[in-house]
């Protein structure tokens, strides 16, 4: 019964597995995972006197939201589909926005004033050019 079910995975014996015969003929195993499979994903809390119907805490909740997407395969890819959008340039300074460059992404036309979280309501730009009164018009 062991030699059926329960194989021996890398380091770890006694992993419960099956094989699985899919349609097309081909055959696979599929093993139950283990809780320490799963990797651990921190909650980062909000600030206390953060309030999100206070535009004065617009970009910091526009922020985290930056920052969730990051952590999920849809978010990258649409962070990605605005990024190629742009050719790649700040939306702001019209300067490469590289790997190594802090940036962040806002929302075009923000969310209380009817806007959407659709990639083409999106744009990146470095962290410091939302800041630069230069830019502040923009």
């Amino acid at each position: 019964m062991k030699i059926k079910y329960f194989k021996t995975k890398g380091f770890r014996d006694w992993v419960f597995a099956a094989t699985e015969n899919k349609e097309d003929g081909t055959t696979r195993e599929v093993i139950l995972l283990k809780e320490s499979d799963t990797p651990i994903k921190r909650h980062i809390k909000i600030k206390a006197g953060a309030n999100p119907h206070d535009p004065q805490w617009a970009s910091y909740f526009e922020s985290r939201w930056g920052k969730k997407m990051l952590n999920s395969v849809r978010g990258r890819s649409k962070l990605y589909r605005v990024w190629l959008r742009q050719d790649g340039l700040c939306s702001n300074c019209q300067q490469p926005i590289t790997m190594n460059t802090r940036w962040d992404v806002t929302h075009i036309v923000k969310q209380t004033d009817g806007g959407t979280d659709a990639a083409s309501n999106l744009q990146v730009h470095h962290l410091n050019c939302r800041r630069n009164p230069q830019y502040a018009g923009k």
